[in-house]
């Protein structure tokens, strides 16, 4: 039996549902679509895809977060692109 094994967090099924709630909320706060989300993503793969060659056997991950500014609490667009090598 592992001691340190007990003070690890476990990640279960209600932490997986909490953080598709929060992905959830937070895309309806910044007010945007699936489609929007996914007009973006290709937006910014055709822009990178200039200047690198991407790896498109890793997933791609695009989030639309909530950062807190001057303003006050506003959306983010969080990206996570794999990277093969410069052009």
């Amino acid at each position: 039996m592992d001691i340190f094994g007990f003070f690890k967090k476990k990640n279960g099924s209600k932490d997986t549902a909490k953080d598709r709630l929060k992905l959830i909320l937070m895309h309806d706060r910044g007010d945007v679509s699936p489609e929007l989300l996914e007009n973006i993503k290709n937006d910014i793969l055709e822009v990178l895809r200039k200047y690198v060659e991407v790896d498109a056997d890793q997933e791609l991950d695009l989030q639309i977060t909530q950062t807190d500014s001057e303003y006050g609490s506003v959306p983010a667009l969080v990206a996570n692109i794999p990277i093969k090598k410069k052009k």
